[in-house]
């Protein structure tokens, strides 16, 4: 959990209340934004706090801590009014060739700023901790500050060679150039991985080629430096993913707002795919999501009014319009990155409220633990294939779309995938379960031949129609592979399976480009489609570096329960 520390006279005179010293006071106050003291250096006057809540980096800093906090103690009340000036003039001149490298930059100016030693240092210890947690590492994302008065626009984004550019730079005296920085600046040697595999560097200049930093790892002592006499200051976020870097330029901004600053826009001129694309930082324009009175009742169990309920939103900073008689309008600050769903907004309403205030209610008749029929249909099948030779194995929901699609000689389609991954091998949900069984035979060629597994596992399938936009399936995948693997082998056992199951199939001929022409077929069950059947493709074993034949099946066993349903005279399982 993200721990921070602010200075507590600073903390005090942004909050305008006079709470004293006393720890106890303090952890009710914080508890209205899942905080707690866990430590409190009185002598040097340094609060550190824990924010329980992962999901808000917006709260880990002293300004974003203290406007959440009005809202809740009724200082004030729905959303803060936040704007943009005016254009800053500045533009953003971003090179192509930083496409595989580190593709995305957002700026903005803010103006008229009175900063001083404390300020600063809270700017700092924003700027590591977005860095470190939200940035993964500065991999995502990181964070530059300039004085905005020393620079001439425009800016360019652009690369050089290691050896080619060179600057003094934040906290030396002796001018380097990057590949120097990576070998001997503390920061270059902390994240010099993130760029050093590449042939070129990131580099960010102004109009008269003075560097500013070298992107993610520092910036120039000279114009990348703040003091208390900075007025006007340039913020910069580079990094891998265009919506984190908005999102963190956005908190950024937000808490030199707070300090009275006022806000100026830059453009982004991006020249990816032979397509000129302009982009205008920062976006502080605020969200709107929709919340059924009905719904806010049902989850915590009370009968507040619509007018109690924008009350209660106000209290956490949202503004709310009537939206005809059980529903509301929510517009959501910009900074609150956490509101995905109409559930985010729910739980804000039960914090104002005050979860001591909502009366438990014990069930009022009692449960008795069973089995899911559901649950014992996919075990049952599991001992069919088990008792048919087949070893059970268990592998990630979550892949990449090259294991996928692209090994599996599949144009890629719609997934459902994760917006900051940390590791590049597991990307999205997987969407069929005969990749995860291939890359599993690929991963243990060592075991002897001949080698058979099977799966039943969940896949994850995009659907508009969904609460989720997602659909969730049991598939049952199989494979056997050994010298003579054929069509005939993997269709008796598939037969074996489901005439276990009390029920009728049959194949109809089918293409699948996952499989050889001519011994692919359709699984059916009645008029339904249920799976798919065939000889893997050599170019398909080829590509996971399979040296011997092998054939597979694939099919729904959750839509195969639902037909089984459909006669409920017919006997699925075993007596016991």
């Amino acid at each position: 959990m993200p721990t921070i520390e602010i200075e507590y006279q600073d903390f005090v005179k942004l909050l305008g209340l006079k709470i004293g010293k006393n720890v106890e006071k303090l952890n009710e106050i914080l508890a209205f934004v899942k905080g707690e003291v866990k430590a409190f250096d009185e002598k040097e006057g340094i609060l550190t706090v824990e924010i329980k809540d992962t999901n808000r980096p917006d709260l880990w800093n002293v300004e974003g801590l203290t406007r959440a906090l009005h809202g809740f103690l009724g200082l004030d009340r729905g959303l803060k009014n936040y704007k943009i000036v005016d254009d800053s003039g500045v533009k953003v001149h971003v090179d192509k060739r930083l496409w595989m490298i580190r593709p995305y930059i957002a700026c903005a100016v803010v103006r008229n700023l009175n900063l001083n030693d404390t300020i600063i240092r809270g700017l700092m210890r924003l700027q590591d901790k977005l860095d470190q947690t939200y940035g993964r590492n500065r991999r995502r994302t990181s964070i530059g500050l300039y004085n905005f008065d020393l620079l001439s626009p425009p800016l360019h984004y652009t690369v050089t060679k290691p050896t080619e550019t060179s600057f003094v730079p934040l906290g030396f005296e002796q001018e380097m150039n990057l590949k120097e920085i990576l070998e001997k600046h503390p920061k270059g040697v902390e994240y010099g991985d993130i760029v050093r595999r590449f042939e070129v560097y990131p580099i960010l200049l102004d109009s008269e080629k003075r560097v500013l930093s070298f992107p993610p790892i520092i910036n120039s002592n000279d114009l990348g430096r703040i003091t208390p006499e900075t007025k006007n200051v340039l913020v910069e976020v580079t990094g891998t993913t265009h919506e984190t870097v908005l999102n963190t330029l956005n908190i950024v901004v937000f808490s030199l707002l707070d300090r009275g600053g006022k806000t100026f826009s830059t453009t982004i001129k991006y020249a990816y795919s032979g397509k000129n694309e302009t982009v205008v930082t920062p976006r502080i324009e605020a969200s709107t999501m929709l919340l059924r009175l009905e719904y806010v009742n049902q989850i915590l169990g009370l009968k507040l009014t619509a007018r109690h309920v924008a009350e209660l939103l106000g209290k956490a900073r949202f503004s709310v319009k009537s939206k005809g008689k059980n529903s509301l309008l929510v517009y959501i600050p910009p900074y609150r990155i956490d509101i995905m769903h109409p559930i985010d907004l729910v739980e804000d309403v039960a914090i104002a409220y005050g979860y001591n205030n909502i009366q438990p209610l014990w069930r009022r008749l009692p449960t008795t633990g069973a089995t899911n029929p559901q649950t014992e249909f996919y075990d049952y099948a599991r001992e069919i294939m088990i008792g048919l030779g087949f070893q059970e194995i268990l592998t990630y929901t979550l892949t990449n779309k090259q294991a996928l699609f692209y090994k599996m000689e599949l144009k890629p389609e719609k997934t459902m995938e994760i917006a900051n991954p940390k590791v590049l091998t597991l990307t999205c949900l997987r969407s069929w379960l005969l990749p995860s069984l291939m890359e599993f035979l690929s991963n243990n060629q060592h075991v002897e031949y001949p080698q058979k597994i099977f799966e039943l596992g969940t896949i994850v399938i995009p659907d508009k129609e969904e609460e989720t936009k997602t659909r969730e399936e049991q598939r049952l995948a199989a494979v056997t592979t050994h010298a003579n693997a054929g069509f005939t082998e993997i269709k008796s056992l598939l037969d074996a399976l489901i005439t276990s199951l009390n029920l009728q199939w049959q194949i109809r001929e089918a293409t699948h480009p996952t499989f050889i022409p001519g011994r692919t077929g359709k699984v059916k069950i009645g008029k339904t489609d249920v799976g798919v059947i065939g000889e893997i493709h050599p170019k398909v074993l080829e590509a996971w570096d399979l040296e011997k034949p092998a054939a597979a099946f694939e099919v729904d066993v959750s839509k195969i329960y639902t037909l089984t349903l459909q006669d409920t005279n017919k006997r699925i399982l075993p007596d016991t």
